[in-house]
Order: structure tokens, then C-alpha cells, then sequence
């Protein structure tokens, strides 16, 4: 009786043995797959996630720099100078964008139109990041994203009010370029402002040829009432023109300004 009773005890004590070197068995392969799974996909998510939070706040930067900027390009201020925070970037002064603009303009004298023309290049302040681009054009602020058109981060100063056309055109020179992780400078010198006024004018276009011309696209079309009347995605070119009736003011302002990386 006491041998069968000590052989109960011995299969009982085997079992729960065995049950807890599976159940740890089972716990441990649990926490291996759990660290595969975070090594597969967590760790590419989490780095995600901190080059979208690098991009927010390069975007931000941006949003800083341009209202610094445009007090150059308006004469309201001889020179600027805005820290910017790299991660792993390059920034650059670069590019070969442009604006064209034209007009028409009754002349009485001749009971025809005149059709006065003129254009600069504009060039940018750009910020290279994971495949994205965040630039400073002709007063306002554009984002280049690797699947999307790009975009308006803060919108330029071009405006329509009361029969009036404001349009500027800032020209940056310069061509320097750092890369690196920690803060860079942006100088700018401004040069000489001057301003061009158009009156009555019945009919404007705007051509732009920019790495941001969906972006432009959606501005003049959006927020000044402008048709868009072509566009060349091969030579990134867009041109916008609107009818006026009766005639407008148009004042062009022309700021040539200097920019310097350090």
C-alpha cells in the first residue's frame, strides 16, 4: 500500500515537473518571437517614426526662417541669421528656378495693348532630408516629398487686394552647401529693393519653373484665382494667368539677396 501510494506521488511530482519545463519552454520561445517580431518591424517603425519627427521639425525651422528672410527682401532689415538643426541633412543654396511674368496693358494712344514682360531667377534655400525637401523660394516655404506633389508649408507673399497685384521676386545668390548633424547658419544680405507698378492692367500670366511648381500651382490657382493655363512636368514648368475687368494695379518688387551657409 505505501509503495503504490509513494509511485502516485512520484508520477504526480513527474507531471508537474514536466508541466513547468514546458510552460517555461512555451514562455521563453513566447519572449524570443516577441524580440523577433520587435526586431522585424518595431525597430523600422520606431525609426520611422524619428525621421517623421527630424522632418517636423526641419519643416518648422523653415516656417521660422522665412518671415526672417523676407524682412531682407523687403528692405526691412540689411541682414538676417537663422540657426537651423541638421539630422544628418545637407543644406544647400542651390537650384535654377525662375519666374516669368507678363501682362497686358490698353494703351489708348494706339487703341491696342501693350505687353510688358520681365522675369528673374529665383534659386532656393534648401534642406535635403531622408528623401525629402524643404526650401525657402520667393518668400514663401515648399516641401518635396519622395511619393506626392509638393506642397505650400507657409505660402508666399504674393497678394490681391482692391484692384491691387502684389508679386515678388526675391533672387538668392550664393552656392555653398553643408551635410552634417548638428546646427548650421544661414546669412542673409540683402541688396538693392526696387519696385515696378503696371496700371490697369487687364490681363496677367505667371510662368515658374521650380522643383515646387505643383506646389506654385496650387497657390496662384487656390488663393489668388488664377487658371492654370500649362503645365510641363519634364521641365517642372507651370503658368497660371487670370483676366482682369476692369483693369488692375500690379506692383512687382525685385529683392537681390545674398545667402551664405556656415
Amino acid at each position: 500500500m505505501d509503495s503504490r501510494k509513494k509511485a502516485g506521488k512520484s508520477i504526480v511530482a513527474s507531471e508537474d515537473a514536466l508541466s513547468e519545463v514546458l510552460g517555461f519552454s512555451l514562455t521563453l520561445g513566447l519572449m524570443v518571437l516577441a524580440l523577433g517580431v520587435i526586431g522585424v518591424a518595431g525597430y523600422p517603425m520606431l525609426e520611422h517614426m524619428q525621421e517623421r519627427g527630424h522632418l517636423l521639425n526641419i519643416e518648422q525651422s523653415f516656417s521660422v526662417l522665412q518671415p526672417n528672410i523676407n524682412k531682407v527682401a523687403y528692405g526691412k532689415a540689411p541682414s538676417q541669421s537663422v540657426e537651423l538643426k541638421m539630422y544628418g541633412s545637407t543644406v544647400s543654396v542651390t537650384g535654377t528656378s525662375r519666374i516669368n511674368l507678363s501682362m497686358q496693358i490698353w494703351n489708348s494712344t494706339i487703341s491696342g495693348y501693350d505687353t510688358p514682360s520681365l522675369g528673374r531667377q529665383m534659386r532656393t534655400i534648401e534642406n535635403e532630408y531622408a528623401q525629402n525637401s524643404i526650401a525657402y523660394e520667393n518668400t514663401g516655404t515648399w516641401a518635396r516629398y519622395p511619393q506626392g506633389r509638393s506642397v505650400a508649408i507657409s505660402q508666399p507673399d504674393f497678394a490681391y487686394h482692391e484692384n491691387v497685384l502684389l508679386i515678388p521676386m526675391v533672387t538668392i545668390s550664393g552656392s555653398r552647401s553643408i551635410s552634417g548633424s548638428g546646427l548650421t547658419r544661414v546669412v542673409s544680405q540683402g541688396g538693392q529693393l526696387s519696385v515696378s507698378v503696371y496700371e490697369n492692367v487687364s490681363a496677367v500670366n505667371i510662368t515658374l519653373t521650380s522643383d515646387y511648381y505643383e506646389g506654385w500651382g496650387s497657390y496662384l490657382n487656390e488663393t489668388l484665382g488664377m487658371e492654370i493655363s500649362g503645365v510641363d512636368p519634364q521641365n517642372n514648368t507651370i503658368s497660371a494667368s487670370r483676366n482682369y475687368d476692369p483693369g488692375i494695379d500690379v506692383l512687382v518688387t525685385s529683392s537681390p539677396m545674398s545667402v551664405t551657409i556656415e
